[in-house]
């Protein structure tokens, strides 16, 4: 079968042996919105914070992000299936820098991975996928800490990431933000980071 995703170019490009091919793409908010919708309409994605927005609300957040240069947006591609949504963001241009204090070489991610497919979830999977993510991030941009804020009452999110490696850091309350064109109610968030050298040794 042919891939959808071919010709558009990846800002990474990771082959695994035994899992296939990982590609970072810059997310399309048009070409891209429904899947994203699809995963972020799901129960599962409660905690993502999108559940009740209509397709065409999800691509103009997508497109107000854009072209911003610390906010950042991806669909991730297995194989040619859509796998995963990444954000990455500077921690000083977001609200979690008024809840903790900024490294030189921290860069802030969340991660939506995809509902498991009809074969439903295979172990490791996940694990994979993300190990995949956090050499983009940390190898190939060149950063030196990931910092994550989940929901405090995702368990299973903040369960992953300290099985993983992660640090588990203090409960904040991020600040709501009410703007014209961003809004983001307050959220009680467990903090985590994972230093570089954890999965890259030098």
């Amino acid at each position: 079968m042919s891939d959808p995703y071919a010709s558009r170019t990846a800002v990474h490009e990771q082959v695994t042996d035994g899992f296939g091919t990982v590609r970072m793409l810059p997310l399309d908010p048009e070409a891209d919105a429904g899947t994203v919708h699809r995963w972020v309409s799901e129960d599962r994605a409660v905690f993502w914070g999108m559940t009740g927005l209509t397709e065409r609300q999800v691509a103009e957040i997508y497109a107000h992000m854009d072209p911003l240069t610390t906010h950042h947006a991806f669909l991730v591609v297995r194989d040619g299936e859509p796998v995963a949504l990444l954000q990455t963001y500077e921690p000083e241009a977001d609200r979690v820098s008024e809840c903790y204090e900024v490294r030189p070489g921290d860069i802030g991610v969340h991660l939506l991975v995809a509902p498991a497919g009809p074969g439903g979830a295979h172990p490791g999977w996940t694990a994979r996928l993300v190990t995949a993510v956090a050499r983009y991030v940390l190898l190939g941009l060149g950063r030196r800490r990931i910092v994550v804020d989940p929901d405090v009452r995702n368990e299973k999110a903040v369960a992953r990431f300290l099985k993983m490696g992660f640090t588990v850091g203090p409960v904040v309350v991020l600040p709501e933000i009410d703007l014209p064109d961003v809004y983001l109610p307050e959220k009680k968030a467990q903090l985590a980071f994972l230093d570089r050298e954890i999965l890259f040794p030098a």
